[in-house]
């Protein structure tokens, strides 16, 4: 199988492309045939040696994956060949085929493309921590979303949104105002320009 293979501390550049023997499922593990992966900014840190998590040299970067089950180790029994699943390693999924712990995966439905759950985890997941178990959002507050246009910060909106919050959205240009409008902040705020006053 084809994988990106990071061999040392570096940039994107000095990844590079090598053939590895396909992975084979130990116990409770499941080899997934990868459609997607979704790279983020800590990626960049990962490959470079300095993010908090440092897997050893060599390994594929990519913290998240969509794809098909191909094959199940022993004592797997929640997910079944041809099996549409999203996963979260941590690092790992930019290669053709990986072996991941069953628990570390969730099923699709049917109407989710691979190309959108692989960015499900870590920007939706982050932000549902953040909005749900940290700061106990409810339907009637108001949120405001710091660095709104970014990946997290789009997710924090269109979840806030869900969840009844009155979304403000805090960027520094009107275009990526106009962005964190689309997908659902009620106001923003360009704090390049302006302190405190919001626009309807």
């Amino acid at each position: 199988m084809k994988a990106i293979i990071c061999t040392r501390p570096s940039t994107p550049g000095d990844l590079i492309l090598a053939d590895l023997p396909d992975p084979v499922p130990e116990t409770g593990e499941v080899v997934v045939r990868i459609a997607a992966t979704a790279l983020n900014f800590f990626d960049l840190l990962i490959i470079a040696g300095t993010y908090q998590y440092k897997p050893a040299y060599p390994f594929s970067p990519g913290a998240e994956f969509a794809g098909t089950v191909e094959s199940l180790g022993p004592g797997v029994t929640e997910f079944a060949v041809g099996d549409r699943v999203l996963g979260y390693p941590g690092w790992g999924a930019a290669r053709e085929k990986l072996a991941i712990a069953a628990n570390k995966l969730v099923k699709l439905p049917a109407n989710l493309d691979f190309d959108r759950a692989a960015g499900l985890c870590v920007t939706y997941g982050t932000s549902y921590h953040a909005l749900k178990d940290r700061a106990h959002l409810v339907a009637g507050e108001t949120l405001a979303v710091l660095g709104a246009s970014g990946g997290v910060g789009l997710a924090a909106i269109e979840l806030g949104k869900l969840m009844g919050a009155r979304v403000i959205a805090c960027a520094s240009t009107e275009e990526k105002l106009s962005f964190a409008r689309e997908h659902g902040a009620a106001h923003g705020i360009n704090y390049a320009t302006e302190i405190g006053r919001a626009h309807v």
